[in-house]
């Protein structure tokens, strides 16, 4: 699992947010046979595994992105393929709270 590689490479908390990509859910959507206000879109959203994704944040030194960046491509592959996701980095003015890493 990637938060597990990012522990490892450094990250000293991660936070994972189940998310659902628009595209993915209006291709899921077409596909479902469900009769209208059967299910809501939050049911049909959690019982379906395959538009499900999963958003990741840490906050950490400049110095550790790139072992971030590998961490997460020898788990998902090349980011520059289809469908093994996206990473982005935004610098953060100010942040409180936080913890150190693990020992590794």
């Amino acid at each position: 699992m990637v938060g597990e590689a990012w522990q490892t490479a450094g990250a000293p908390g991660v936070t994972l947010i189940e998310s659902y990509g628009l595209r993915r859910l209006q291709e899921a959507s077409k596909s479902l046979e469900v009769l209208p206000g059967a299910m809501s879109l939050l049911e049909i959203l959690r019982d379906n595994d395959e538009i499900k994704s999963v958003t990741l944040l840490s906050v950490v030194g400049e110095q550790q992105v790139d072992a971030l960046v590998r961490a997460t491509e020898d788990v998902l592959g090349d980011l520059h393929q289809p469908n093994t996701g996206v990473l982005f980095v935004i610098d953060v003015e100010r942040a409180v709270g936080l913890r150190t890493p693990h020992p590794k």
